[in-house]
């Protein structure tokens, strides 16, 4: 019998090379407002938390609240270079198509975000209608809610699901469900260090490529 009845993914990162715009939206964003941030600070540190859980911490560290409208002009921002600018990561069409096993996404970006990218990248009839934002639990990443609340919808016991992160936030989220996890750094926003910091999380193993993937699920 399979190990795995059920994998679960990350979308931003993992499916889609998307994770790198939503952090220059950011750093732009803030280095406006006066709070200058790079790009692989905001990855570094946000990878994988809902956009709630970004502003709270900068707006502590800033020492005032955020202006109104702030996250929505951002929100605006990456849906105009979705248009443009989001590809999806390589071998995620194939990996989506040839799985022999149960699927899902759960992610924490919001469900108009998630819906457009995956549209926009020709994933989203691949997984329709499996797809799970952070805006069904209470707690986003890296609390396990979301992992946990897939599998129950789907079916499948925490321990019979494999899941796809590139953040650590995802990964301790996946170990906090008690499932196994694959870290994944094929995305543009992926830094040197990124593979020793998911292992460092808790993931079983760390691949740069989608087709390993399925290699390590067989």
């Amino acid at each position: 019998m399979a190990r795995f009845d059920l994998v679960i993914f990350d979308c931003d990162g993992v499916l889609l090379d998307s994770e790198i715009i939503a952090c220059r939206a950011d750093a732009e964003a803030y280095t406006l407002l006066g709070y200058p941030i790079t790009t692989e600070e905001i990855s570094r540190r946000f990878a994988g938390m809902p956009d709630e859980a970004v502003d709270a911490a900068l707006a502590k560290e800033l020492g005032k609240p955020l202006p109104d409208g702030f996250r929505s002009a951002i929100k605006k921002a990456v849906i105009e270079k979705y248009q443009t600018e989001l590809r999806a990561i390589d071998g995620a069409h194939a990996l989506l198509s040839s799985l022999g096993i149960a699927k899902c996404i759960a992610s924490s970006a919001a469900p108009a975000k998630l819906a457009l990218g995956l549209i926009e990248t020709e994933l989203f009839e691949l997984v329709y209608p499996n797809i799970f934002s952070t805006r069904l639990v209470e707690r986003g990443k890296p609390y396990p809610d979301i992992f946990l609340y897939a599998a129950r919808a789907i079916g499948v016991e925490p321990a019979r699901c494999i899941v796809i992160e590139d953040s650590v936030a995802g990964v301790t989220a996946a170990k906090s469900a008690g499932m196994t996890c694959i870290g994944f750094t094929g995305g543009s926003h992926c830094t040197e260090d990124h593979a020793a910091r998911l292992y460092e999380a808790g993931a079983a193993v760390v691949v740069d490529r989608l087709s390993a993937v399925a290699d390590y699920i067989e």
